[in-house]
């Protein structure tokens, strides 16, 4: 590196600066290091060990010799010498060895920074472990681990299965993808057009993995930071902008939706002061990038109305209503349609809003499903009999999982019985 490129090292980081330099690093390094050498090498198994091993080696030196001036620069040459020693080792093809050599930095070439093609290398990442040859569980799973750098007993908890399990099925999901050919890169044409929903499918449920009430927020927040990077390595594709806006209006709540006690507040009991609205206004800027109504772009508007509302009187629950109707015109679903009669109740009275419950609930999708009865309680509440809303909130809240939720309906239901 030219001396005019080189800045001093921190010398002695004290233990807990540099374990924190280490994680912070880690959020960025790690996912570029995977990407980068799995394109090299092909082998995920040697690109994760050797990213873990590099966050190792930092953890022991730094402390005695000093964060760094490039930290991920410095994961990535110590990853990289670790797979071309085990490659070197195995006695590997002469070409990977040669293109691992080219991953040398020279002092003409600096570590690549984000924005070269290093982080295309996560792009392909992303679109390898959203291939739909892969079960839905499987591309989560592989995108908190290869893309994300979530540890594999964080993915067993998120997915309720032993690590031992969830260790079986990352190690079968790579191996799929390998004996099946899967390529690595970003499909173009028609074949971008068909995946890219899938990647975005992914993205969306490992936000809603993490902000549901009892989710991990960690996994919501990478979910944020992934369709960041998404959004800027494609700009010119409409739903990726949808789907930034959606779920930066969902997180700008996230410090609002709980009291001091850490009950859950409905989103017109929150203190909409405490929302973030620095994301709002990035979400704003990203759905005005949207020129195509696809399903996430009418469910950013959605969030949309919401996020702007000065109060919770000023939604304006008429464009809500007809945000849904297009919504379910394009995504049927049991779900939409039971959103859709809450918005029509709020717009056109809570009797509009019963009769669409009625009929979201004709095909039996909903059977079951707590939020239902949620609904057709507080719709009941509006219309004035007390009573038997309480009693449906009590029934919701015998059907659901969360602790945090059941202890919300059933404070609804003592309101009322009051």
């Amino acid at each position: 590196m030219p001396e005019s490129q080189r800045r001093p090292r921190r010398r002695g980081a004290p233990v807990g600066a540099a374990a924190e330099a280490v994680a912070a690093a880690g959020v960025e390094a790690y996912p570029r290091i995977v990407a980068t050498l799995i394109r090299v090498t092909g082998d995920w198994a040697l690109a994760e060990d050797c990213a873990q091993e590099a966050l190792a080696v930092a953890l022991e030196r730094w402390p005695a010799d000093g964060v760094p001036a490039n930290p991920g620069g410095w994961l990535m040459t110590v990853a990289r010498n670790r797979a071309l020693d085990v490659l070197r080792r195995a006695t590997v093809e002469r070409r990977k060895l040669h293109d691992l050599a080219l991953l040398t930095p020279s002092d003409a070439q600096p570590e690549p920074e984000v924005g070269e093609d290093v982080v295309d290398d996560r792009l392909r990442l992303i679109f390898t472990c959203c291939h739909p040859a892969l079960a839905m569980e499987a591309r989560v799973a592989l995108t908190l681990r290869a893309v994300c750098g979530v540890p594999t007993a964080d993915i067993a908890r998120l997915l309720l299965v032993t690590e031992s399990t969830m260790t079986r099925r990352l190690t079968r999901a790579r191996t799929r993808i390998a004996q099946a050919g899967i390529p690595y890169r970003v499909p173009a044409g028609p074949a971008l057009t068909e995946r890219l929903p899938g990647v975005l499918a992914v993205l969306y449920l490992l936000f809603t993995r993490g902000y549901v009430a009892d989710g991990e927020p960690a996994f919501a927040d990478e979910a944020v930071r992934l369709a960041r990077l998404l959004d800027r390595l494609m700009p010119e594709q409409s739903e990726v902008a949808a789907l930034l806006a959606l779920v930066l209006f969902q997180h700008s709540r996230r410090d609002a939706r709980r009291d001091a006690a850490g009950n859950l507040l409905t989103l017109e009991r929150q203190d909409r002061s405490l929302w973030d609205h620095a994301a709002v206004a990035e979400g704003l800027e990203a759905l005005h990038r949207v020129r195509h109504d696809g399903p996430y772009a009418w469910q950013a508007r959605i969030a949309a109305c919401h996020a702007t509302s000065a109060s919770a009187d000023d939604t304006d629950w008429p464009a809500i209503a007809r945000a849904y109707d297009a919504l379910a015109d394009i995504r049927p679903s049991p779900v939409i349609a039971l959103n859709r009669a809450v918005a029509h109740g709020y717009a056109h009275g809570p009797a509009v809003g019963l009769v669409l419950l009625d009929a979201a609930r004709a095909g039996g999708g909903l059977d079951g499903y707590p939020l239902a009865v949620a609904v057709e309680a507080d719709l009941v509440a509006r219309q004035g009999d007390r009573r038997r809303a309480a009693g449906l909130f009590r029934e919701a809240a015998a059907m659901v999982g969360s602790t945090a939720e059941r202890r919300a309906l059933l404070d609804r239901a003592a309101e009322l019985a009051r």
